[in-house]
């Protein structure tokens, strides 16, 4: 099991929390990535939002890009999981940015491919927004540019949404045959994309059952193409405390987030922009990315066997949040990262 977490590059995660001590700026993300590298974690997810979803529009969030390309530089071993938005990215020059940051980092680069689901977003900065499936149009194509931009030079293409001619990427990524691809969604449009051109597949916190029913539904697209194994990667929120009554008074703290909240108005956007399996309860939101339904909370013992439940249906990864993320992160490394080492 490799162990990640998200970059809180937006000061926290939880909507009904004004200040979760764990600030949106260079300093603090710097700190707990090298920290992180300490901790046994493998891989970082930055996500990419250019307005806050989490606290409010108002509220501080850091770009993906500059961020990533700054911790490139300033770590050593941590995976960055970088997240993008082929709406707001040509792939020919995401590409060139992205084999320079993998550069920096020595192989470290890899993407989190995002078919965008926040309209207004798009609009207060210029962005074209377009219906559901054809964003996964989109994101085939930009994909198909990208990948062959890090593998070939002299490389020409012409689709519905992009162009490109007689294109050269020097230098190519340092990542061979090039940087880990990452993608999630639950429509049709996105599994069926994400099997044929991806090389892991990240999903928002559910119980291992369900988890796993996902992961067979895309091996199984995966091996009908005649594609290597994927890699799988589910997102958690973690509360590791030594009794339950310690468990369940955090969850209460974390979890009493009203309609009035900062991000609410997102909350409303967000459903109202993607296509899911299941329903989203507010209590599951207030969270972000469902982390709570991946149960990751408990004591140690509880924690680990829940861990072990996820290993057992295909899990490869966590991609973890918590609150305070440093004090957390470290909880969490002692109680269950270093005792299944």
């Amino acid at each position: 099991m490799r162990y990640g977490y998200w970059m809180p590059v937006f000061g926290g995660w939880l909507r009904n929390v004004e200040d979760e001590n764990m600030r949106a700026d260079w300093d603090y993300v710097k700190t707990l990535a090298q920290r992180s590298e300490d901790l046994g974690y493998d891989l970082s997810l930055i996500a990419e939002l250019n307005l806050n979803d989490i606290k409010g529009e108002e509220a501080p969030s850091l770009d993906a890009w500059s961020t990533a390309a700054a911790l490139a530089a300033v770590t050593k071993k941590i995976e960055l999981m970088v997240a993008v938005r082929p709406t707001f990215h040509s792939p020919a020059l995401l590409a060139k940015q992205a084999a320079n940051i993998d550069h920096i980092s020595n192989g470290r680069l890899s993407l989190n491919v995002v078919s965008s689901w926040w309209q207004d977003e798009a609009k207060k900065y210029g962005v074209h927004f377009e219906q559901h499936d054809d964003r996964y149009a989109r994101t085939a194509e930009w994909l198909h540019v990208v990948d062959n931009m890090w593998k070939q030079d002299h490389f020409s293409f012409e689709g519905k949404f992009y162009k490109v001619t007689d294109s050269i990427l020097q230098p190519k990524p340092v990542s061979r045959p090039r940087p880990f691809i990452y993608a999630g969604g639950e429509s049709e449009a996105a599994k069926n994309m994400i099997a044929a051109q991806c090389d892991g597949y990240v999903m928002h916190g559910d119980e291992p059952a369900a988890i796993g029913r996902r992961i067979q539904d895309l091996s199984q697209r995966r091996e009908k193409l005649g594609l290597p194994p994927m890699k799988f990667g589910v997102a958690a929120y973690s509360v590791v405390r030594n009794t339950e009554a310690e468990v369940k008074k955090e969850l209460e703290r974390i979890t009493n987030v009203q309609g009035s909240a900062a991000g609410y108005k997102n909350y409303q956007q967000w459903l109202a922009g993607t296509q899911l399996e299941n329903q989203v309860s507010l209590q599951d939101y207030s969270v972000s990315n469902r982390g709570l339904r991946s149960g990751l909370t408990g004591t140690p013992d509880q924690v680990a066997e829940r861990v072990a439940a996820f290993e057992a249906v295909g899990v490869d990864l966590f991609l973890l949040q918590c609150s305070p993320q440093l004090e957390e992160m470290e909880r969490f490394s002692e109680a269950v990262i270093q005792v299944l080492a």
